[in-house]
């Protein structure tokens, strides 16, 4: 396979036929290969996050990033448009399901899908690359430290959509990897175990990593929680399951 790759601002049509925003990185050979629809965190659609998209690209995926926030706030900076977002209590999970549904229609329309596809988030979207999977046909995901699958958030918690989704995971349509910090507070060990339960209450395929030293964004290179051993031993855990489900 070739490395060149092209990255890109592009408009995708979500699942309710609405047109948003996305950022697209994939290759620019035509060797079959999967996607990843990765979600953004409730900071937004930030370089962060199109950092990760180009990385999957890099890596042999197509990678897409839908801007969940474009219909509250259409062409506003990343910062600006998570606080509008934000400041309404956060996404209904309805949109997220359709948005994460017209970024996986995207990736299997290009010439190089092999017709898998997979999501991935880091701590709101993780819960929503978990609810995704329960909401959708997909072949592979990966929650990354996402809150509130399990347990309440507090009261004061801004994201008013945020609520437990554990019931849902008799639906959960793929593998699941979760990687998690032992030092988080959400989700904390405990609403981690709740979660594996559920998983081998109905069965499903997992595999979960916690980290002793790591807390909550510990894959967030340019924050402080950045945790050099666990960010680095998860990417080798992302790519493993992805080498196995997405081919």
């Amino acid at each position: 396979m070739s490395d060149a790759l092209i990255a890109e601002t592009i408009t995708i049509t979500a699942g309710n036929g609405d047109e948003i925003q996305a950022y697209s990185a994939r290759a620019l050979d035509e060797a079959p290969r999967g996607g990843v629809v990765v979600i953004h965190h409730a900071p937004g659609y930030d370089d962060t996050t199109k950092e990760i998209a180009r990385r999957f690209a890099y890596e042999g995926y197509n990678a897409v990033v839908p801007n969940l926030y474009w219909r509250q706030a259409p062409g506003a900076s990343p910062a600006e448009a998570a606080k509008t977002a934000l400041s309404g209590g956060g996404i209904a999970d309805e949109q997220l399901v359709s948005d994460v549904s017209g970024a996986a229609d995207y990736l299997k329309g290009l010439s190089n899908s092999n017709g898998k596809v997979a999501s991935i988030g880091y701590c709101s979207g993780g819960r929503q690359s978990f609810l995704a999977a329960v909401s959708l046909d997909l072949d592979a995901a990966v929650d990354c430290y996402g809150a509130f699958i399990t347990g309440t958030p507090p009261e004061n918690f801004p994201i008013k959509t945020m609520v437990p989704i554990v019931d849902k995971t008799p639906s959960l349509s793929c593998p699941l990897l979760g990687l998690f910090g032992a030092q988080d507070a959400h989700p904390n060990p405990e609403e981690v175990a709740l979660l594996e339960d559920a998983l081998k209450a109905a069965g499903k395929t997992y595999e979960f990593h916690s980290y002793p030293d790591a807390g909550h964004g510990f894959f967030s290179v340019d924050r402080p929680a950045y945790n050099v051993a666990a960010a680095t031993d998860g990417w080798e855990q992302i790519f493993a399951f992805y080498g196995k489900y997405l081919g």
